[in-house]
């Protein structure tokens, strides 16, 4: 029997959105990051990209669980000697919250052209709305992630 492998033409892809209002950080980011892989398909396949295109809305209505938002920092690095530069995430929740789910996200799928492909998926946003109306994206149930 030969092993089945899925071909980029057979797939069909869904939009999801995600309301992470009230919702853990971790909790939305490892719920995304299975949607954005494919995991939840019954033809996944590690080396191919099978995952849907994932939307998320409230992201500045995120929680960070414990004393997270003084403790831990964003950090990104120039190239050059002394280039690193950090933010704390209460600065990047009050600024730019897209930046902290979509980090949040990366840090959960592969760290090659797959996951760059996959991150392509997407699409964070600020409030409650967003521009992908046409594509007809269906709600994700959050009741299991919800804190108790």
């Amino acid at each position: 029997m030969r092993t089945f492998s899925p071909k980029l033409s057979e797939l069909t892809r869904d939009w999801v959105v995600i309301d992470a209002e009230g919702l853990v950080l971790g909790r939305v980011a490892t719920v995304a990051a299975s949607l954005l892989r494919g995991k939840h398909r019954v033809y996944f396949a590690p080396h191919v990209d099978t995952g849907d295109y994932v939307i998320i809305v409230n992201a500045d209505k995120v929680v960070v669980t414990a004393n997270k938002l003084a403790q831990n920092f964003h950090r990104r690095h120039s190239g050059y000697p002394g280039g690193l530069r950090s933010t704390s995430w209460q600065t990047l929740m009050d600024t730019d919250p897209e930046k902290l789910v979509a980090d949040a996200v990366r840090g959960m799928v592969p760290k090659n052209r797959l996951g760059r492909a996959q991150m392509d998926k997407l699409f964070v946003y600020k409030g409650a709305e967003h521009p992908h109306a046409a594509q007809a994206p269906s709600a994700y149930d959050t009741s299991a992630i919800r804190r108790g």
